[in-house]
């Protein structure tokens, strides 16, 4: 049985939940988790843990991301992209330093409060729960990071579209951002496309559509598009280890941090002789400890 990480290119129209559960038919899996929700309006790399991977999904998830967007400026709905009701169109007049100029005042630690189409939990309950029922609560601002703004084109007229691509930290909402980017301008703004084209270094262009899932999982060869453990935490530093300590790995033992030869505090993959993921080890620097052991 395979496991690891398998790369997707979700298509619009699907829900992230779904692709799993697509999956998990495909490879006759139940173990399937993904690393970081897409909406269904978005399109682009949805990771998935296979196996015993699923417990590494969330080194996956702390790698920042990269989004490609599109944003209509002066029209506001409710959930912040084109699948929502229009709450109010009003022009908006601005040229595109005005927008480069503003955009970079949000590169940094930002607060951000999580909308109400979001799948962050308030008091038990996910947000868009509660959306769908009707109702609104107050949420809280979080801090995110946005490590880069790109602005790619601004359409000029009295509704500017804007395109822009995004590399930002974990639970960042980029049509958060937009509003917000708009809302700086005098103005609102909603995401009619957004894309997500890498996750760290895992990029959409090596990953499948469901039509090529389909068709391996046809031809018995969808195992072969699960990379393994270690090629799925490539961003990680790594160390491999002689077979005696390999074992004590395998235990879960901890370890002087010299001892494993990490260097720099923070998660670490271990691997054996012949590159095979045995665990992720934190360090603090002097000692380090086990994080996911795989065997």
């Amino acid at each position: 049985m395979a496991e690891g990480f398998l790369l997707v290119d979700k298509p619009g129209g699907w829900t992230s939940h779904d692709i799993v559960a697509r999956a998990r038919s495909l490879l006759d899996e139940q173990r399937i988790g993904h690393a970081g929700t897409l909406d269904p309006m978005a399109t682009g790399l949805l990771v998935l843990g296979v196996g015993r991977a699923t417990r590494l999904i969330r080194f996956v998830q702390e790698a920042p991301k990269l989004y490609e967007a599109t944003a209509l400026f002066g029209v506001a709905t409710d959930t912040l992209d084109a699948d929502g009701a229009i709450l109010s169109r009003e022009e908006m007049h601005f040229d595109e330093g005005d927008v480069r100029r503003t955009a970079k005042r949000f590169i940094g630690r930002i607060l951000q409060v999580p909308p109400m189409v979001s799948a962050k939990k308030v008091d038990g309950r996910r947000l868009y729960e509660l959306a769908r029922r009707g109702e609104e609560v107050e949420r809280e601002a979080t801090t995110v990071e946005i490590h880069d703004i790109e602005i790619l084109d601004v359409s000029p007229g009295p509704y500017p579209e804007v395109v822009f691509r995004v590399r930002c930290g974990s639970g960042t909402y980029v049509r958060t951002l937009a509003d917000d980017i708009a809302s700086a301008l005098g103005g609102r703004a909603h995401l009619t496309a957004l894309r997500r084209s890498a996750i760290g270094s895992l990029g959409v262009d090596d990953a499948h559509t469901i039509e090529d899932l389909a068709a391996a999982a046809g031809a018995g060869s969808i195992g072969g598009l699960v990379i393994s453990p270690a090629e799925g935490l490539r961003d990680l530093p790594s160390v491999a280890v002689a077979a005696d300590t390999a074992t004590a790995v395998g235990h879960g033992s901890v370890f002087p941090a010299g001892a494993l030869g990490l260097g720099e505090p923070g998660h670490h993959v271990i691997l054996d002789g012949e590159g095979t993921l045995l665990a992720v080890y934190r360090s603090d620097g002097r000692r380090a400890v086990p994080e996911v052991v795989m065997s």
